[in-house]
């Protein structure tokens, strides 16, 4: 099973672009603690209805928790080395808390209602 629940902050405002179909793709990337003395960043992609939410809702600073499955890239670069990253696929978005431009405490994006 490839499932991960992590929650963290927004390290920057969500980016949005669009497949050649039309269908929004986000990013940003999250802050998470690994230890008291530690932060950890990650990226984070979402598509169709979560990229939505993302880039309307989430803003820098933004606390979260989401679901996602590790999605693991491998390339060879024009000079030949090996390369790799790791990112997580959001497939649902919890709103704990923000500065106070939007919503406290409130809903997912599994529903119609705006997460407030």
């Amino acid at each position: 099973m490839n499932q991960v629940t992590i929650t963290g902050n927004l390290g920057q405002d969500p980016e949005t672009r669009y497949s050649q179909n039309g269908d929004p793709i986000c990013t940003f990337n999250l802050a998470f603690r690994l230890s008291k003395d530690k932060t950890g960043w990650i990226k984070i992609t979402c598509f169709g209805k979560t990229a939505e939410v993302a880039e309307t809702y989430l803003h820098k600073g933004a606390k979260i928790l989401l679901s996602a499955t590790i999605d693991h890239n491998k390339w060879e670069t024009e000079e030949g080395q090996q390369r790799s990253s790791i990112q997580l696929i959001a497939n649902r978005i919890e709103f704990i808390k923000t500065d106070g431009r939007g919503f406290e405490n409130g809903g997912n994006h599994d529903s119609d209602d705006p997460p407030f």
